[in-house]
């Protein structure tokens, strides 16, 4: 049996226990603050640095990019060199590219500064699922470190808006840049103190170098189509090209790892029926409640007028809804099995979406907005806290991060495959409308399009019902153990 650097996973004494979750909670409101910040610094950012309207959506789709398409060789780096050493590459990663961002003169800078902030986070994000998940004992311990990991990034992801429009108001667009820069710094000074140092196996493994590339390549192939296609128009040469090499280099890659001897993504993991569930769940989740924070920014600038800020401030409702889903999460999966509350956190989400969609309209009021608003965020936040957990539950700790890696792979090409669905509808009604009807038309679209989510989180259920039933615990074989049973 071969060994790696998660072999031999320390655990972290009690007294740090607290600090170190911390620790990676914050790590993660990091990944999610910086998800969204940049959104309403972007018409600041264009005029300042002469972005066409062509070049400025690259912007945030350099992130997603390199993202989406370093994750699977993020999570292998854990699994070979150790969650810490990757967690501390990918925070320092994220200080200098910050500040790289902060400091662009032009187009060119700007962008390849948030594609090196893309690679900094896939390193950064699988490696403290692979803490969280090897750190804390699985059952009651890991499910409530879930619930505050989750809960750091459920809310980070609308927290990110309004810090955005706040920094953005004051101090202009660098400051949602500059901001990373010390808060990267104080975690990756604190991961040396609280996370115990990686202990390498005595069998070392090769890195399989081959399957790195062009798994990295094809990845990002496939996610550049994705997040161009609605740009550039589905059968543009780009849009095109990238999918059809992306798909090309999967395709190789699978027949890499079928013949390698270690490979970067075992292919038997797919017969992990929580990893594979996992996958789909992830997909599904981004691809429909992961998308409707655009759509619901959409509707308070385009629709009711609102500024960055005011929309930071109209996010604090289902901010604090999310927060609570996700604290109670890891309490919900010890009482009724991570399965059970799975399922529950996604029918709970599906209501709240079909009310948040039929409460939208051209004249209605915010509050009409807040009960729909409301039980999504409960169903967002339990859902996020579960998913990830649930998808590496009896994955074995020498693969934790490649679980990881893939679990979170799906989560970004899903988010990417959802949007463009679901914006192609919303813009489907203000197709030639013009005038006064163009408010009501995108109200529309817009009802239109999170409805579709609704039945794709209805879909999800019946996928996230294919988890395992949690083992019910041994029955006593012996009359010394019925005594103790009964004596409990």
């Amino acid at each position: 049996m071969t060994s790696s650097a998660l072999d031999a996973v320390p655990r972290a004494p009690q007294r740090r226990v607290g600090l170190t979750l911390a620790l990676l909670a914050f790590a993660q409101l990091i990944i999610s603050i910086d998800y969204n910040i940049v959104y309403v610094a972007l018409p600041e950012i264009g005029s300042a640095l002469n972005f066409s309207e062509q070049t400025l959506q690259w912007v945030i789709s350099a992130y997603a990019v390199t993202f989406g398409g370093f994750l699977l060789l993020g999570g292998r780096a854990c699994d070979l060199f150790g969650p810490r050493r990757i967690f501390v590459l990918g925070l320092a990663l994220y200080g200098m590219s910050s500040l790289l961002g902060g400091l662009a003169s032009s187009p060119q800078v700007l962008i390849a500064s948030r594609a090196l902030q893309g690679i900094g986070g896939a390193f950064l994000f699988p490696a403290t699922l692979t803490l969280v998940s090897t750190s804390f004992a699985e059952g009651a311990e890991r499910n409530r470190a879930f619930s505050v990991w989750g809960a750091a990034g459920g809310s980070g992801m609308i927290l990110g808006s309004l810090l955005g429009g706040l920094l953005t108001q004051l101090f202009g667009w660098e400051a949602v840049f500059f901001v990373n820069v010390p808060l990267a710094g104080l975690a990756l000074v604190l991961a040396f103190a609280l996370i115990a140092p990686d202990v390498v196996g005595v069998v070392k493994r090769k890195f399989d170098l081959a399957g790195a590339l062009v798994s990295t390549v094809g990845i990002t192939a496939v996610v550049v189509a994705l997040v161009q296609g609605p740009e550039s128009g589905w059968t543009a040469p780009v849009t095109l090209f990238s999918a059809a090499g992306g798909i090309v280099l999967l395709l190789a890659f699978v027949v890499i790892e079928k013949n390698s001897a270690d490979p970067l993504m075992p292919l038997r993991l797919f017969g992990n029926r929580n990893l594979g569930t996992g996958m789909g769940v992830t997909f599904l989740y981004m691809a429909t409640m992961g998308t409707l924070l655009y759509f619901l920014t959409v509707y308070f600038q385009g629709v009711r007028g609102y500024n960055a800020f005011e929309t930071g401030l109209a996010y604090l409702v289902p901010m604090v809804a999310i927060f609570v889903g996700a604290m109670f999460g890891g309490r919900l999966a010890t009482r009724f099995g991570m399965r059970a509350t799975m399922v529950g956190s996604l029918v709970v989400g599906a209501i709240g979406t079909v009310i948040t969609a039929l409460s939208i309209s051209p004249e209605g009021s915010y509050l009409a907005l807040v009960p729909g608003m409301l039980i999504l965020g409960l169903g967002q936040g339990t859902g996020y806290t579960l998913m990830f957990g649930a998808a590496t539950v009896g994955v074995d700790p020498t693969e934790q991060g490649v679980g990881s890696g893939m679990a979170s792979t799906s989560q970004q090409v899903g988010g990417a495959v959802g949007l463009a669905i679901l914006v192609a509808l919303a813009n489907a009604s203000t197709d030639g409308v013009t005038g006064n009807a163009v408010r009501a038309a995108t109200v529309d679209g817009l009802r239109t399009a999170i409805l579709v989510a609704a039945a794709g989180i209805v879909a999800t259920v019946f996928v996230a019902m294919n988890f395992a039933r949690p083992k019910p615990p041994a029955a006593p074989t012996t009359t010394e153990d019925v005594e103790l049973v009964a004596s409990a």
